[in-house]
């Protein structure tokens, strides 16, 4: 095998399953703060890729959220509980996001789920009125659920924020992010690199510096909810 490609799940079982076949990985967690590479700038080893560190946006989106929705009261945030550790709060988002409210007197309510179950319990908490909004989370399992993650807040009519265009575009109201087709490209192109006799260890991690901001329409009608102009100005895509 010349190069192996992952995410950042599956990047750390192919770093401990190899130090010698180059590993090129695209995450949206920080690979120094959790031990995958040494450095951004001299990963060191033979693990590199792309990063978008999508935990670094959250009170940008939640500021996002709060604009199309400026009545609620209380916005809840929907979370991995994989990653919630409430003993160590490990999870960057998850503080950057409870940090943003604080000045303004907005309540958050924070949902951790780890099976179907938990996410069906948490939209019906949602359905009798706890929050007016809600914000959804970064972590695997949570991406794994995204479509039926759609499908509940449409069900409920919770305007939901989200992390990538792709739920938008499956019917989502609204996403904030890092463009992560571009950080794909971006870790295709480390491999073409890589199979051309570059190492993974002098190899800077690269961050992706795209950012977008996409809309659903047709979802916000569904919803009842008047995008503001300023905010549709915004928008680097808007679905109709």
């Amino acid at each position: 095998m010349a190069v192996i490609v992952v995410n950042s799940g599956a990047a750390f079982a192919a770093k401990a399953a190899t130090t010698a076949v180059p590993i090129v990985f695209a995450a949206g967690d920080d690979p120094v703060k959790s031990g995958l590479v040494a450095s951004l700038n001299r990963p060191g080893g033979n693990v590199t890729g792309v990063t978008w560190i999508i935990n670094l946006v959250g009170a940008k989106r939640l500021q996002l959220l709060r604009q199309v929705v400026p009545k609620a009261s209380t916005i809840a945030m929907l979370v991995d509980a994989n990653r919630f550790d409430e003993a160590e709060r490990k999870d960057v988002e998850r503080k950057d996001v409870e940090a943003a409210p604080q000045a303004t007197g907005l309540q958050l309510v924070t949902l951790a789920v780890g099976s179907d179950r938990d996410i069906e319990t948490a939209f019906a908490t949602l359905g009798q009125g706890r929050a007016g909004a809600l914000y959804f989370g970064a972590g695997a399992y949570l991406n794994s659920k995204r479509e039926s993650i759609i499908a509940l807040a449409a069900r409920y009519a919770i305007p939901t924020m989200y992390q990538v265009r792709e739920a938008v575009v499956a019917g989502g109201l609204m996403s904030y992010g890092p463009s992560q087709s571009n950080a794909y490209n971006q870790a295709g192109i480390y491999v073409g690199r890589i199979l051309k006799g570059e190492k993974p260890a002098t190899l800077p991690v690269m961050q992706s510096t795209k950012f977008e901001f996409v809309l659903n329409l047709k979802t916000a009608k569904t919803l009842g909810l008047e995008i503001p102009p300023t905010l549709l100005a915004l928008a680097d895509e808007v679905i109709e």
